[in-house]
């Protein structure tokens, strides 16, 4: 189902990029960071008052990449903001807000599909300091306009979190969590999302609640990955054809959470914190199978930040009480070795750090709670 393809590779795991140092040792005999040759990006101020950026997330569709987070005013105030470019030359989208909380969103998620686009935003600080979510579609005039619904399609008593956005060939999916556990919300063309939630396999139910993190559209519809809260966290995988009917898998290897999910050239590969460290699972014919582990996942929460594909390599950002870092495997998870990133991020609640991959170049945003800023680096391809 998943064929092969030419694989892009980061570094010098397979072959060097230019100007990317070769693995070295660290004096005690641990392989030094490979250290890619990050180029800083030049993203145009959004239009409006003057303020600091806020990049909060990355995705890439169709030879375009799309960076969303937000711009935040001396007055304290937020407002959201996009970016779509070739890589080299960029332009801010239009944002069109309905609401008050729009008006003051920062985009936390991105997806696209095709020459399509959408964004998942909130503003905190609402009713009892709860965010007031909600979702942005592209209209015919490519600008990003919020999606109307009720509070309680995201909020309300029995909202808990909203995580990801994700976009496949069933339409977009948004995952997150309410009182009964994992929740979705679906849309055949992200102007408006139906919730499902209380769905059977999906939300928790005698064995314990659960709660969804990520998601990946696939052929067959929908894979996303979560946890069961019980018994120290059990990792799990849920795939469902229409994204309202879900199948529940626990990932092998123990108590863990699964947090980000993609689809690499030999299928999907699941990543999130187990055991103390870093843990990768890959789907195959005989179903999931834990494959391969990095980095220590502590001190502070451990949390898998970012996941990217090109191929069969993988780049992961991860969050530990340490701080921010990076990681690439050039085997679909199976080996990893830690990257040089282009800033030192501490891991705090305004700081924030981002992947994507478009097969030929990876880019990374980050935001140390000081500057916020976008780098890309170039991938080798070599047939594997």
């Amino acid at each position: 189902m998943w064929g092969r393809r030419p694989v892009a590779v980061l570094g010098a795991v397979v072959t060097l990029l230019a100007g990317c140092a070769g693995p070295g040792r660290h004096d005690g005999g641990e392989p030094s960071p490979l250290r890619p040759a990050w180029v800083p990006l030049s993203l145009p101020a959004p239009p409006g008052p003057p303020g600091r950026l806020l990049l909060r997330d990355v995705a890439s569709c169709a030879g375009r990449w799309y960076v969303v987070g937000g711009v935040a005013g001396a007055d304290g105030g937020t407002r959201p903001a996009a970016w779509v470019g070739d890589g080299a030359v960029w332009s801010s989208l239009p944002t069109v807000p309905v609401t008050l909380s729009g008006e003051q969103h920062v985009f936390s998620s991105v997806a696209c599909r095709g020459d399509r686009v959408a964004a998942l935003g909130a503003k905190s600080g609402g009713v009892h300091g709860n965010p007031r979510t909600g979702t942005w579609w592209q209209g015919p005039d490519r600008a990003l306009r919020e999606v109307s619904a009720p509070f309680e399609q995201f909020g309300g008593p029995r909202a808990v979190a909203v995580a990801r956005l994700a976009a496949g060939p069933a339409g977009w999916l948004v995952v997150g969590s309410r009182v009964d556990g994992a929740a979705a919300w679906v849309s055949p063309d992200s102007a408006a999302f139906t919730l499902v939630e209380g769905a059977a396999e999906l939300s928790g139910d005698g064995r314990g609640r659960t709660a969804a993190y990520d998601a990946v559209g696939v052929p067959a519809g929908w894979l996303a990955v979560g946890t069961l809260l019980a018994a120290g966290g059990m990792p799990l995988a849920w795939t469902s054809a229409d994204g309202r009917s879900w199948r529940r898998a626990e990932l092998p290897g123990g108590p863990g959470t699964a947090q980000r999910v993609v689809v690499a050239a030999d299928g999907p590969v699941v990543v999130g914190p187990a055991g103390g460290v870093f843990a990768a699972w890959r789907s195959g014919p005989d179903g999931w199978r834990r494959v391969g582990g990095f980095g220590v996942a502590g001190p502070g929460v451990p949390s898998v930040v970012g996941l990217a594909a090109a191929g069969g390599a993988l780049m992961a950002a991860t969050a530990t009480g340490s701080g921010h870092g990076l990681w690439l495997s050039a085997d679909s998870g199976h080996s990893w070795q830690a990257m040089a990133m282009p800033v030192v991020v501490a891991q705090r609640g305004d700081t924030a750090v981002a992947v994507a991959s478009d097969g030929d170049r990876l880019l990374m945003v980050a935001d140390d709670a000081q500057t916020s800023r976008a780098w890309s680096a170039g991938l080798a391809s070599v047939d594997r």
